[in-house]
């Protein structure tokens, strides 16, 4: 029962070109320098950007701009390169991340025959590469998650604010159709009037306007003040909130913990032989294989320390001698 270790002395087992790769890929985009020149890039990359937007600086720059324009193409595709070869040993890790894939979508687009044809298309393209800054930048990172997070919250926000300008808006109709046709003329003006009443802006003058017509008025536009501007949109501010939050646990999660202290080491008793020293309780999240080989250490313990116990014999008693017959 006695386990058979491998030798100490076997050489180990040489490592694949594939996983060198991914190793010192790994090591260059974990670097702080690799990661702020790639930062440096998308800057330079807007700034060019907004360069071209002035007619008479990109008319004498065309072909200086063209050319840091290529410049920056290649060097983001060698920056997608490295960071696909930094998972070369487990390529699926690459395609996990959605990072990686806005990435690598962004630089793919810009080789494809239609989109470097459409001048629009490919603005567009590079100004979503500004939006790279988030990989690198870990709150802008929370923020642009937390606002994804946020997304089906917001569209029940969205539906329930529809409702409730439908709602409103034919009331504003039936009540101002008539005396107010430049705003509640029909039900597309009167939604328009509302949602900018929403942000509280020119409430006065509407509820002057409202007035005029009727007294009731007032309670049509403090209700839907009320609803409108501070109950919805506390509840919208609430959703955000809330996948800040979830965006901060998970970005937690997702970054390395820093190094524990290490526990000090534990007292160790020695027993005496020929009793061996007690075993470590196997933890239960130790796999079979090792609980297997604590029990067959144990085993053969036992079998060493029980032979030599069960075959000494005590000693036995001294006999008193037997009487002498002859002796009175």
């Amino acid at each position: 029962m006695n386990d058979h270790p491998a030798p100490t002395g076997a050489t180990p087992r040489p490592r694949s070109p594939r996983h060198v790769l991914a190793q010192r890929a790994r090591a260059l985009t974990e670097a702080r320098w690799f990661a702020l020149s790639v930062l440096a890039l998308i800057i330079a990359n807007a700034l060019l950007l907004g360069a071209e937007t002035y007619s008479g600086l990109a008319r004498d720059w065309h072909h200086g701009l063209r050319l840091a324009e290529h410049l920056c193409l290649a060097a983001f595709t060698v920056e997608i390169a490295v960071r696909a070869c930094a998972h070369a040993d487990r390529p699926r890790d690459f395609f996990r991340d959605p990072w990686n894939l806005f990435d690598l979508a962004v630089i793919a687009c810009a080789f494809l025959p239609l989109v470097r044809e459409n001048t629009t298309v490919l603005r567009l393209l590079r100004l979503a590469r500004v939006l790279r800054t988030a990989r690198f930048l870990p709150q802008l990172r929370i923020v642009i998650v937390a606002v994804a997070r946020s997304l089906p919250g917001t569209i029940s926000f969205l539906l329930v604010g529809t409702l409730l300008l439908y709602v409103y808006a034919m009331v504003g109709w039936v009540f101002f159709g008539e005396a107010d046709p430049a705003q509640y003329g029909s039900l597309g003006r009167a939604a328009l009037t509302l949602f900018l009443l929403m942000t509280l802006d020119g409430l006065g003058d509407a509820v002057h306007a409202g007035l005029e017509v009727s007294r009731w008025s007032i309670l049509y536009y403090a209700s839907y003040v009320l609803i409108a501007s501070f109950v919805l949109v506390n509840v919208l501010i609430g959703v955000v909130i809330n996948s800040l939050e979830e965006a901060r646990e998970l970005e937690r999660e997702q970054s390395p913990a820093p190094d524990a202290p290490s526990p000090p080491a534990p007292i160790r008793t020695t027993i005496p032989a020929p009793f061996p020293a007690p075993l470590p309780t196997p933890d239960p999240a130790v796999d079979l294989r090792t609980r297997i080989a604590i029990a067959r250490r144990a085993l053969d313990d036992l079998e060493a320390v029980l032979p030599p116990l069960l075959t000494t014999q005590p000693p036995e008693p001294a006999l008193a001698p037997a009487p002498d017959p002859a002796r009175p």
